[in-house]
């Protein structure tokens, strides 16, 4: 991870230097992963479309003042994080999750939750409504809750750099991460475990 943070501020200190053409390897490195975290928070497509576009100006605007003491991509995130709730909030809504894609989204929580995959019948039902039920429990948490943990499970961000992210001390970042989880785990419980202990 400190190598890609070494390269990405090599990076920032050319588009600094006045190479602005080397900002377009950031935004093509980084695009998608904001895009991916942002669509656990904006509901619609344009919007997040809109926020990614936003979170990327803003960055590149500021990044005179970018010195290197966290990885750009927690810059990045950050800024991200508060541009999406600050649309949001002249929307008059809350964050929300993305109902679509359950299937892709449930896949990639199983695999984090180390859950097998047999192709029958029944285990493909069985993943389809763990899927759902993962997104269900993801749509219930607090805002917080939701952002630490899609961080943390989806883009690997260590907890530290989820700190740094959500600008929270890291025991806040743990307590809020294991309730995600705990909640998460409550929700399909029930999936897992049939009747009193009758497994599929």
């Amino acid at each position: 991870m400190s190598s890609d943070k070494d390269e990405d501020f090599l990076i920032v200190q050319r588009v600094q230097a006045g190479d602005q053409k080397a900002f377009n390897l950031l935004v093509s490195k980084y695009h998608r992963r904001v895009g991916r975290l942002l669509s656990r928070m904006v509901k619609n497509q344009e919007d997040i479309e809109e926020v990614v576009q936003e979170t990327f100006i803003k960055a590149y605007r500021a990044i005179g003042n970018f010195r290197g003491d966290s990885a750009f991509y927690t810059w990045i995130y950050r800024i991200a994080i508060n541009t999406a709730k600050n649309l949001l909030v002249n929307q008059g809504k809350r964050p929300t999750t993305l109902k679509e894609g359950v299937d892709e989204d449930g896949e990639t929580f199983e695999d984090n939750l180390a859950l097998s995959n047999i192709d029958t019948p029944e285990s493909l039902y069985q993943t389809k409504q763990i899927g759902e039920a993962v997104n269900a429990a993801m749509e219930d948490l607090p805002e917080d809750l939701r952002t630490a943990i899609v961080m943390r499970e989806i883009d690997g961000l260590s907890y530290d750099e989820i700190a740094q992210v959500m600008g929270c001390p890291i025991g806040t970042v743990r307590s809020r991460i294991f309730r995600a989880r705990e909640a998460i785990a409550e929700r399909i419980k029930p999936l897992l475990d049939p009747k009193g202990g009758k497994r599929w």
